[in-house]
């Protein structure tokens, strides 16, 4: 089944509540956590998530692009995460195993992230021991970008990796997914698609979540 993770990062934070609330019928939440030195953007951080997990059930899809994310697993683990990503640019090999193995340590669900420029491969040290890979389809930091076409061979790779090593492991796909771009990455292999603009900027938001799992 595929599965919709609207991201907050289109969410009015003024109304934030409310608009957790008018998304309650998708699968997970996915909330976009920037530090400005990984990216050039800053979001929310640990209090956002931890206010968030108090006021919704849905399940935390805690995307961090940070610096050196082993120090903050166990704080984003704690303000009630249930998965966490990181990405493989983000630190040296043996900082990504430290943050896989705190996720473990907590009890939070494992991921990990390629940048467009990052290739399929790198996900193969890891696969086998995650739950998660998140395929980047715009540049990661902001909202609203336009869906980058040439990765969608990379999602492929993936998908056969993950078929060979780890069939459990879900393969999300965030950036400009939309009603024409959500079939392609399905086709491709996803199950679980992030969207920001295309549910929150729809007049039925309900419907939109509905027409994106196909």
């Amino acid at each position: 089944m595929i599965k919709i993770a609207p991201s907050i990062l289109s969410a009015d934070f003024a109304n934030l509540g409310r608009d957790i609330q008018r998304v309650g019928s998708a699968d997970w939440l996915h909330v976009d956590v920037m530090d400005g030195m990984f990216v050039s953007n800053i979001s929310i951080g640990v209090p956002v998530v931890k206010s968030v997990r108090k006021f919704t059930d849905m399940f935390l899809d805690v995307h961090l692009m940070i610096e050196k994310p082993a120090r903050y697993i166990s704080a984003f683990a704690d303000a009630g995460a249930d998965l966490i990503s990181v990405h493989l640019e983000a630190d040296m090999p043996p900082g990504i195993r430290e943050a896989l193995r705190l996720m473990e340590e907590k009890k939070v669900k494992r991921g990990i992230v390629l940048r467009p420029i990052t290739s399929a491969e790198a996900v193969l040290p890891y696969l086998e021991e995650i739950d998660l890979v998140l395929v980047m389809t715009v540049e990661p930091g902001f909202g609203g970008q336009s869906f980058m076409a040439d990765q969608l061979p990379k999602i492929r790779a993936i998908r056969r990796y993950m078929d060979q090593y780890n069939p459990q492991c879900h393969l999300e796909v965030d950036g400009g997914v939309d009603l024409v771009t959500a079939p392609r990455v399905i086709e491709a292999g996803a199950n679980v698609l992030v969207a920001g603009s295309a549910i929150y900027g729809a007049t039925d938001i309900e419907a939109a979540i509905k027409s994106l799992r196909g």
